[in-house]
């Protein structure tokens, strides 16, 4: 199904469209949200306020909706992962699937050890993690999605996860430096990082996300040289927040103040990547339905 639907797409030069950010809008409309939970706490309580975001994603015009598993893992969950992770992580694709509609649905397979810690990557926890929540899921998404990556090593876990239980295509979106977006978190390059997972078997796009628009916008530019010869497609999606050093904590350990980025601001963004070569476009933290539905509208108004 989604092959048919990315060549059907191509076909029609149509870009894809992400949801926005699925954690802040929870805590926007109201959701149970507090740490260590974080988006995690609206599935153990009230997993009707994850339904309404979906819903508003799917309204504001995504073609693809993730599914709130971000914070299911022991960093967020402690040891009631072990006891409920799996519990969780498959409620959290059957409320993506009921909400999805005519969208694909993406599972969200995100770094274990939290968002901006490459230094705390551990290969052999990340892979038992990852293969919790991906056999949970499993029956419920179109597509993989390793999102937040902010080094190359914990993406090859995921990979491997992915490749050894599931005919799905992955989806690899990288976190980069938000004052240098030529290099991943972990000071890898972006070049280097794209080049080599683009080539690993069943990975079908590399995005960026995570980041400040502009460190995004620099990412795209500094694997242009490579570009040509890629043979996956290309994707952004970036947060609202200020640009973050990298002393500072990782994204969801605070409930960080946005910039104030307007949805006109963004969907010019988003065609700002559209001219650098992406197909895939979307949302992360701090990115709302209207910011989705200003994007949406903006390139669908291009591609008619």
């Amino acid at each position: 199904m989604l092959r048919e639907i990315l060549c059907q797409m191509q076909a029609a030069k149509r870009i894809l469209i992400l949801d926005g950010g699925t954690g802040r809008e929870l805590h926007a409309i109201g959701a149970p949200f507090q740490q260590p939970e974080w988006s995690a706490l609206a599935l153990i309580k009230a997993p009707e306020f994850v339904t309404a975001v979906h819903a508003r994603f799917v309204a504001a015009g995504c073609d693809v909706i993730t599914t709130n598993s971000f914070a299911v893992v022991p960093y967020h969950l402690g040891s009631a992962f072990e006891l409920r992770g799996a519990e969780l992580a498959r409620l959290a694709g059957v409320l993506a699937r009921e909400a999805a509609g005519s969208a694909l649905v993406a599972g969200s397979l995100p770094p274990v050890a939290g968002s901006y810690r490459p230094e705390a990557y551990d290969a052999a926890e990340s892979m038992r993690v990852l293969r919790i929540l991906a056999e949970a899921m499993e029956p419920y998404v179109d597509v993989w999605l390793a999102e937040t990556m902010s080094c190359l090593d914990e993406t090859r876990c995921a990979h491997f996860v992915v490749a050894s239980m599931s005919q799905k295509p992955l989806w690899i979106a990288f976190t980069v430096d938000d004052c240098n977006g030529s290099l991943l978190r972990s000071g890898e390059r972006v070049q280097d990082a794209v080049d080599a997972a683009s080539r690993w078997p069943g990975v079908e796009a590399v995005l960026f996300n995570c980041s400040t628009p502009t460190a995004i916008l620099i990412a795209l530019q500094s694997c242009k040289d490579v570009q040509a010869e890629l043979p996956v497609r290309l994707g952004a999606y970036a947060n609202a927040f200020a640009p973050r050093a990298s002393s500072t904590p990782a994204s969801n350990a605070i409930i960080q103040t946005c910039n104030g980025l307007s949805p006109q601001d963004y969907a010019e963004w988003a065609q700002k990547c559209v001219a650098l070569g992406c197909s895939i476009v979307g949302g992360c933290c701090g990115v709302s339905p209207d910011h989705i539905a200003s994007l949406s509208a903006a390139l669908h108004d291009r591609e008619s």
